[in-house]
């Protein structure tokens, strides 16, 4: 029984010690490559969303252009 018992518990700390962390350490670092790329359509979409962020922009650039000319106080009221 005591060799049995050896038998099973060696191993068995061995693997709890040194397999267990590394593969949960190869399991997670993969993950976290895997979800770091974007796919495609998480690609367009953030073009998309950085085209829309540019016309914006040049929007509010465009109209602060006109607030200016028009009413030249009104960035005093800007808090």
């Amino acid at each position: 029984m005591d060799s049995l018992a050896i038998a099973i518990m060696v191993p068995s700390i061995v693997f709890m010690v040194f397999v267990a962390p590394a593969w949960v350490w190869l399991h997670y670092r993969s993950k976290r490559k895997a979800q770091g790329a974007l796919s495609e359509t998480e690609r367009a979409d953030l073009e998309a969303l950085m085209y829309k962020a540019e016309a914006m922009l040049e929007r509010i650039d465009t109209l602060e252009s006109i607030l200016d000319s028009q009413t030249p106080e009104w960035r005093k009221h800007d808090r």
